[in-house]
């Protein structure tokens, strides 16, 4: 008999391609979401309802929960602080509760915001002390020792970075910081505008993150001693970027020029409500030692392909 995945925030960038991965592998699939559910094929749950999650966990019955759900844009959770503090931190304890007393697993997925990405520091293993600079990482790093305190050992938690991937045509691309950049090119054929050339970032693939969390849920319930795992997994390419650079190949890979588009050098301003990280490149270490594939995508031949620009 196949197991069960449940997946939040299944209409999301990744959250789509976490149930991919996991009807891959063999699971059967339920996915949840709330503003753009579609039932019967998407259930609607609210995660601020201790009821209604427990009662889709009771109709379900998962093996494993995968929790994307989250506000994970910094700029919109400080204008918003209390209604991302009840998503990122209270409905994933409320979770992460319900999860452990009916023995389902759980694997939070959180971020690489959660380290302060001084330059030097990275890259940052699983057990390195947290120091967030912003609302975002807080929040979700607060989300983690919630999960982590409530799991009794059925939880874990694996932080990615800035994702990339295939976008929802009503969405577009500004369901991912790295997709919206595509807009900024074309954005730039006609006006002026600068782009950070500060902060380095790796941006990572959804769907080899879906296969990550396939593989880490199924080695997770095949262990007869999961406490012999670490509680903490960190995922990310090799792809080192600023968003200047990323500019600079969509550019070269659509035959565009960026001549109106400047490298902002300064870092971040000391007056901006939020402050981003330089540099939080995760190590892959400790999935590398447990036998999980580590492997990731080009990034150029991925938007090639999703372009179809193709040439030699």
């Amino acid at each position: 008999m196949p197991r069960t995945a449940l997946v939040t925030g299944a209409t999301g960038l990744l959250g789509r391609q976490v149930i991919i991965a996991f009807q891959r592998a063999g699971y059967d699939v339920v996915g949840t979401g709330f503003s753009r559910a579609k039932p019967p094929s998407m259930l609607k749950l609210d995660l601020n309802s201790s009821s209604s999650i427990a009662s889709v966990l009771d109709e379900t019955k998962p093996d494993v929960v995968v929790h994307c759900a989250a506000n994970r844009f910094p700029d919109k959770c400080d204008s918003d602080p209390d209604g991302t503090r009840a998503l990122n931190i209270t409905a994933s304890q409320t979770l992460a509760q319900l999860c452990a007393q009916r023995s389902i697993f759980l694997l939070y997925i959180s971020t690489d915001y959660v380290f302060p990405g001084v330059e030097g520091e990275a890259p940052y293993e699983v057990d390195a002390v947290p120091r967030p600079t912003n609302l975002y990482g807080e929040t979700k790093w607060e989300g983690e020792k919630a999960v982590l305190g409530e799991g009794n050992g059925g939880a874990v938690v694996l932080r990615v970075p800035v994702l990339y991937g295939s976008v929802e045509e009503e969405v577009g691309n500004k369901e991912s910081a790295v997709n919206v950049l595509m807009d900024a090119v074309w954005k730039v054929q006609k006006e002026e505008m600068k782009m950070d050339h500060w902060a380095v970032r790796y941006p990572t693939n959804t769907e080899d993150v879906g296969r990550v969390c396939t593989d880490t849920a199924t080695k997770y319930l095949d262990s007869d001693n999961r406490s012999s795992l670490p509680p903490i997994l960190h995922f990310s390419s090799e792809d080192k970027m600023t968003k200047y650079e990323i500019c600079e190949l969509l550019a070269e890979i659509m035959g565009l020029p960026i001549d109106n588009m400047s490298p902002n050098t300064d870092g971040n301003d000391p007056n901006a409500k939020v402050q981003r990280p330089y540099d939080c490149h995760l190590s892959t270490k400790a999935l590398k030692d447990m036998g999980i594939n580590i492997s990731t995508m080009d990034f150029k031949g991925w938007w090639r392909r999703e372009v179809r620009a193709f040439r030699k």
